[in-house]
């Protein structure tokens, strides 16, 4: 961090200013006097936290921070200061053992990312330095060396490309590393440039270092034989990203322009920002509570100790006279002293350990996500990916889901099905009956073998073959669904396909060739087409006006041999109708309309002739704008505004995206579930709602609430006056007048037999109105309004939507009351916005890159593996995980409450009840295995049930087994059985003499005895409530009493020289020879657990188990739940939801 800002400091200006100035070659251009290098950082990479050096004090400094550590770090330092009653080896091991466990995880993470650095930064690379080639190691690089990437090798750094081996000037990169998508995408090399780069002069200016991987801005100056220099703006399309992989190309060579941890890349591995677990939540909430009791408990004992003393002969008895120095202490330093003596003896109440057994948990448990065979899919071969393990508890406690639209519910794989040419339908059905590039069924809709003019037909897929960014591969054989068999000139059988960002241009490109008009490729900047009469056609390509969310269109300017300068553009509806002719509009609306409530995706094609005077204005304004260093995107949008006006509608496309496989099956059991399922879409509406229907989000019988432009403009009001009214009919029907019917907020298909069903659906400007109303009276309403109508719906479909309003919608219902748990689930760029805002972010690895998966905490294959990521592994990860929880602070507070029951009986001298070892080993060896193997490995509930009955998710939701009622149920029964335990051996010690010869047992017995009443009774605990048994539970279970029993044995039966008083010498074994000690431990365990015997023998069936035996009364199955052959068979008819229901 000291170099970085040190280098940074170095920099001079660099830091001052917004953009940086780069010499290629680090060399001065003619005419200037002098030439002062800048210093910029060099090219290493760090992933790494810690150094040799500073890994100690900072790794230190790091879990010291952490609440519960910095706690027992006080503790143990009283108890050095201190003269406390236990032996500081009693907080200090536990912690050493954590803090240790924790820094070794974290040195060994920390180590293999020094081995990826050095992997990277030793990495051999070629810079050209006078007149040759030098080979330098990679983070030797320096901003300005000119280096040479040959095929098959990734950039070192980020590199403007200046020089390429193929002859139009272009480079093809995949950028998998970086974004995930393996398509080849094209860059170009910057015009004007030298043959011979050793005579090359020029300079850079480029903004400064910025993480976005698709935004550059730039400018290069190039200085020829002391002419007045040529300036070429630079952008994305010639910016080479350090990570990404040359292909198809032999050689490039490029000048780097940023360097080491200032790469886009290394700038994307920031972290991102942390996300908390609900169950973190009610952790810190029950240890404050815990520490309440301890500190109660401290204060009760220090208070009645001195009550105690006050009686005379018990403050200095004869037997133990204080000393001078002990008179002359300060009475309140004395009490503040037993005070911290107190806290120190109770203080095992804090489970220390619980904070390393959740994070071994969590980090061991994603693993079964990652191996879920279920989760692989044969066609990437893929399968799921756990970017964060922290959240997988959260994955069984969502309550909203918000979904993407295209490549979510749908396949993104892009098919075309009809045209719409001048108001005539044309319908390809099967290329078999083709007949003049035409199917004979083709027509329009209401006069059938009708047609457009000839005109009209071939300007339309002119548009098509022209306006699109895709690329023709040649040379490779095809054997994909991209493929376009035998596309060459003449008679050439030359195999090509079609490589393109987006699905939907290579679609609509493959459309035109069913037609008879095939896109060739490009020739330097000549794009060739093949018409229907087998002749080639050539247009210079001028410009590409990009496509952007926002504008939600994309133009190209073409030049036509006979000198014609043509714009043809295509984009959403939305975006072209405003800036066509209005009559031509009413042609093709209905087409498109039509088409939309079928479900397909609609795009309309219109085209402009520029003048001369137009083209040059045209020209000289893109070149203004694309050299702008300042606002840049901001310019090029405005003249794409300007350009891209008065145009003429020629059709529109209509391409079918099928849906995703058991879409419609998944979003059935999220409801079931009781999640409520938002679709958040980009789309037209008349297509969205078509796809809710088909995935059944909406069904026949579901009343639509529309709140869109189209419903606000009716009746000729202003909006805010028609918004308001509409949002007060709405909610009247949806929330007041079902809660007449049934007082419940909130409604899913599941729960609402009887009651009618509503759905909602939005568009993105009505939702501009809600979300950012006029703050008068009546407005300030717009918003809990639209929020309480959404909420009483089944299913609620924003369309027309922006990436941030995506956003804006998860982020209002995440604050809304009663903060539910949301699920954000996307496959593109435009969703990350709303996966990052979720508290769980799913991405799906599908074909519109892979930001979406880099974003995510999760990533899976294909939309219907959320089903069993939710119910099944969310759902056990929840249970699991609850249980430990509640588990650590029953068994401490077992632990602890005889010791504090023990006080009463010892003047409240502070004796400690157990040995320093069972202080010790207590969480950190006899009961701390069991729990973590249950959390691994507990199935309460077979998986197929879980998947076959969605509601069961319901019994565990709003954080049901960690509400106040289960803790109040977990406590409770920690204090029984530490009252058992205590007054249970109590009772036994009426008779001190236990043994046969008449040996009476000492205090240390006694502590003894309870103590293995304790291990036994919380470790059968936990063997009763394991349902799912496998080897590594009867392991772990009855391998740690085993470990207790021998190391009892152990630890009394040896003399230690190192110990100066051995409290346990023999004493385990004297208390086996007891037959008293023997019936007391037996006794104490069954009448401890007594209590859950009881309740699992007496209470009714309750959940999954209570409708099984409904269904069946007397018999179960092989499969069942109840069945004795299944693995998940609960025991003593008992399982997790029974146990909140009896606690709530």
């Amino acid at each position: 961090m000291f170099r970085r800002c040190f280098n940074r400091w170095c920099g001079g200006d660099e830091n001052r200013v917004d953009s940086r100035t780069i010499y290629v070659g680090h060399r001065r251009c003619p005419g200037t006097n002098t030439y002062l290098p800048l210093k910029f950082c060099d090219n290493r990479i760090i992933s790494s936290k810690y150094t040799v050096w500073n890994f100690l004090p900072k790794n230190l400094f790091e879990q010291f921070r952490r609440i519960a550590n910095f706690y027992f770090l006080i503790i143990f330092l009283v108890q050095v200061i201190v003269d406390t009653p236990t032996s500081p080896v009693t907080s200090g091991l536990p912690l050493f053992f954590v803090i240790t466990v924790t820094a070794i995880k974290q040195g060994y993470e920390d180590w293999l990312r020094h081995k990826a650095d050095n992997e990277v930064n030793k990495y051999l690379v070629s810079v050209q330095e006078d007149g040759g080639a030098v080979r330098k190691e990679s983070e030797e690089l320096k901003v300005g060396d000119v280096v040479e990437v040959t095929e098959d090798e990734t950039f070192p750094c980020d590199l403007i490309l200046l020089q390429s081996t193929r002859d139009d000037g272009t480079c093809f990169v995949t950028t998998a590393s970086l974004d995930g998508e393996s398509n080849h995408k094209t860059h170009f090399t910057v015009a004007d440039t030298e043959k011979h780069l050793d005579s090359f002069y020029a300079t850079i200016e480029c903004e400064q270092p910025q993480p976005d991987l698709y935004k550059f801005v730039g400018r290069m100056h190039i200085t020829k034989d002391g002419l007045e220099p040529i300036v070429r703006s630079l952008g994305p399309e010639n910016l080479l990203l350090k990570g990404a992989t040359l292909k198809n190309t032999k050689k490039i060579y490029g000048v780097a322009v940023y360097t080491g941890m200032e790469t886009k890349m290394a700038l994307n591995y920031q972290g991102k920002s942390q996300k908390r677990s609900a169950v973190e939540k009610s952790i810190n909430a029950f240890l404050i509570v815990y520490l309440c009791i301890l500190i109660s408990k401290a204060l009760v004992c220090t208070t009645l100790k001195y009550v105690w003393q006050s009686h005379p002969g018990h403050d200095e008895p004869w037997y133990n006279q204080k000393t001078q120095k002990e008179k002359d202490t300060n009475k309140f330093l004395k009490m503040f002293t037993d005070f911290l003596s107190f806290m120190v003896l109770f203080n095992f109440i804090i489970p220390v350990s619980m904070y390393v057994t959740v994070e071994m948990q969590k980090f061991l448990g994603s693993f079964f996500i990652s191996w879920d065979k279920d989760f692989f899919d044969p066609e990437i071969q893929e399968g799921a990916l756990v970017n964060t393990s922290d959240l997988n508890e959260e994955l069984g406690q969502v309550e909203y889901v918000f979904t993407d639209k295209t490549g979510t519910l749908t396949q993104n794989n892009m098919e075309f099905i009809e045209c719409c040419i001048d108001g005539y339908q044309y319908n390809y059905r099967d290329s078999r009956t083709e007949l003049d590039g035409f199917c004979v069924t083709d027509g329009p809709v209401s006069k059938l073998q009708e047609k457009a003019g000839k005109e009209k037909e071939e300007l339309f897929l002119r548009a098509l073959c022209l306006c699109h960014t895709v690329q023709v591969k040649e040379g490779t054989e095809l054997h994909g669904m991209d493929e376009v068999d035998g596309i060459g000139a003449s008679d050439d059988a030359e195999q090509c396909c079609y490589i393109a960002s987006s699905p939907d241009e290579v679609a609509l490109v493959k459309g035109a060739k069913k037609y008879g008009f095939m896109f060739l490729g490009m020739e330097g900047k000549h794009m060739k087409m093949q018409n229907r009469n087998k002749d080639v056609e050539q247009y210079e390509l001028l410009h590409v006006l990009n496509f952007d969310p926002v504008r939600r269109r994309m133009s190209v300017i073409v030049k036509t041999k006979s000198g014609e300068t043509l714009l043809f553009c295509k984009g959403a509806d939305s975006s072209v109708f405003p800036r066509v002719q209005a009559e031509e509009v009413e042609r093709i609306r209905m087409h498109v309309e039509r088409n939309a409530m079928e479900g397909y995706r609609t795009l309309c094609v219109a085209y402009k002739s520029l003048s001369s005077e137009e083209f040059e204005q045209t020209d000289a304004a893109l070149q203004d704008a694309r050299l702008a260093l300042q606002d840049r995107e901001e310019r090029l949008a405005q003249v794409y505004d300007q350009v891209e006006a008065g145009m003429h509608l020629i059709g529109a496309t209509a391409v079918e995206d099928r849906l995703q496989e058991e879409a419609a099956e998944t979003m059935e059991a999220l409801h079931g579930a009781g999640m409520k399922v938002w679709v958040l879409t980009g789309d037209k509406m008349e297509t969205a709602k078509s796809t809710c229907y088909a995935c059944r989000l909406f069904l026949k019988s579901t009343e639509l609430l529309e709140l869109t432009v189209r419903t606000l403009e009716e009746g000729g009001r202003p909006r805010e006056e028609k918004l308001h009214e509409l949002l007060l009919d709405y909610h009247k029907r949806a929330v007041q007048d079902r809660h007449k019917d049934k007082d419940k907020e909130g409604v899913t298909r599941s729960w609402s037999s009887g009651f009618r069903e509503f759905g909602f659906i939005v568009d993105g400007a009505t939702l501009s109105l809600v979300l950012n109303a006029s703050p008068d009276a009546s407005a300030s309403r717009y918003k809990s309004l639209f929020l309480q109508i959404c909420q009483n719906c089944t299913a609620v479909l924003c369309c027309r939507m922006a990436p941030l309003q995506k956003a804006q919608i998860v982020k209002m219902v995440k604050n809304s009351k009663g903060s539910p748990i949301t699920l954000s689930i996307g496959d593109g760029a435009n969703d990350v916005s709303m996966i990052l805002e979720a508290h769980v972010g799913i991405g799906v690895k599908g074909k519109e890159g892979r930001q979406a998966v880099r974003n995510s905490d999760y990533a899976i294959p294909k939309l219907k593996h959320l089903k069993k990521l939710l119910l099944v592994h969310g759902h056990l990860y929840y249970v699991r995980i609850a249980h430990l929880v509640q588990y650590f602070f029953y068994k401490n507070l077992c632990f602890i409450l005889p010791q504090f029951l023990y006080q009463f009986f010892c003047g409240f001298s502070q004796q400690p009840l157990y040995d320093a070892a069972y202080l010790t080993m207590y969480n950190i060896c006899f009961t701390s295995m069991p729990i973590v193997a249950y959390s691994l490995l507990e199935q309460h509930i077979c998986i197929e049930s879980l998947l076959e009955n969605a509601s069961l998710y319901r019994g565990i939701a709003k954080n049901a087994m960690l509400r106040w009622g289960p803790f109040l149920y977990w406590t409770l029964l920690g204090l029984f059985e530490g009252l058992v335990f205590f007054f249970g051996v109590y009772q036994l010690f009426w008779n001190p003499a236990l043994a046969d010869n008449g040996q009476v047992f000492g205090n240390w017995t006694f502590g003894t005895i309870v103590f293995t009443v304790l291990v036994f009774t919380v470790t059968l605990k936990l063997a009763m409530d394991t349902r799912h048994w496998t080897w590594v539970n009867h392991f772990v279970i009855w391998g740690s009493l085993a470990f207790y029993i021998f190391f009892s044995f152990f630890w009394g039966g040896i003399i230690w020289p190192f110990m100066q008083q051995q409290r346990l010498y023999f004493v385990f074994a004297n208390m086996l020879s007891s037959v008293s000690a023997w019936l007391i431990i037996i006794l104490l365990i069954v009448v401890s657990l007594l209590p859950d015997i009881v309740i699992g023998v007496f209470r009714q069936p309750q959940g999954p188990d209570r409708q099984q035996f409904q269904k069946n009364p007397g018999q179960s199955g092989a499969g069942d739940p109840l069945s004795p052959q299944s693995p998940a068979r609960p025991l003593l008819f008992r399982n997790f939801s029974d146990e909140s229901n009896t606690v709530l």
